[in-house]
């Protein structure tokens, strides 16, 4: 076999939000790599969709939404142990700060922090990370990089997953337990498109990017593998940005 510092061979990793967009890309280019995935998403039928378009053998699938505390406590338990965990769940919001009321603030938190974190400390506490274990935050530029109005209650819960990255890397790094987090521009996801943009205002929005495109799920799939894999053994507590130039400007 030629050698390969990226490969996924034997390594087991669990992906969420493995149901579309990143997660699902991610969970399709880490079975390319040679990974054992267990994958997991709220909709079962999109979750089969990935599931039967992995390579390889041995993969599970376990339908849970992490919003219930008993759906993310039957996963865990479920788990023997991991070489790696990739935290893609996430909801996206367009909403301006005069309308930020609590119960959206508590929406997006919910989704995109709170239960992030605690699966987490789920997977920790009952020690289903193994040593030299790799954990990735899929975060965002928003709240990291960028500002952008009506994004306040989006960007404030991606500062606020920017700053668990860093803490956890910290308190982890004494079980060697490695720590980083992918932050990318505009991607093409189904996401994206549940505003109210036009694709006019989508196409002039990309005209801000360097590339003169948004990203693709599989772009940023390539730099989740870098940091689950061997290649990146000396790279903790970082935030990688993946985003076609546009913070350069």
């Amino acid at each position: 076999m030629p050698y390969n510092p990226f490969s996924l061979t034997e390594k087991k990793i669990l992906i969420t939000g493995a149901s579309a967009g990143i997660g699902q890309a991610t969970a399709i280019e880490c079975s390319k790599m040679g990974a054992t995935l267990v994958i997991t998403g709220r909709n079962e039928e999109r979750l089969n969709e990935t599931f039967s378009s992995l390579e390889g053998s041995g993969h599970q699938k376990i339908i849970a939404d992490l919003l219930e505390l008993q759906k993310m406590e039957e996963l865990v338990q479920s788990i023997s142990s991991l070489d790696g965990v990739v935290l893609c769940s996430g909801l996206g919001m367009v909403c301006p700060f005069v309308f930020a009321t609590r119960e959206k603030f508590n929406r997006i938190f919910d989704t995109n922090f709170f239960s992030t974190a605690e699966l987490l400390r789920l997977l920790v506490k009952n020690k289903k990370l193994l040593k030299e274990s790799s954990v990735v935050f899929v975060s965002s530029i928003g709240g990291v990089c960028t500002y952008t109005p009506g994004k306040s209650i989006y960007d404030a819960s991606k500062s606020a997953i920017h700053s668990m990255m860093k803490s956890c890397a910290i308190e982890l790094a004494p079980k060697k337990i490695r720590v980083n987090s992918v932050n990318p521009g505009m991607v093409e996801t189904p996401l994206i498109r549940r505003g109210t943009l036009t694709e006019e205002q989508f196409q002039k929005d990309a005209e801000k990017y360097l590339l003169k495109r948004y990203g693709k799920p599989e772009e940023i799939a390539y730099g989740i593998i870098y940091l689950l894999s061997e290649a990146s053994a000396w790279v903790t507590g970082h935030a990688l940005v993946i985003d076609g130039g546009v913070t350069v400007i």
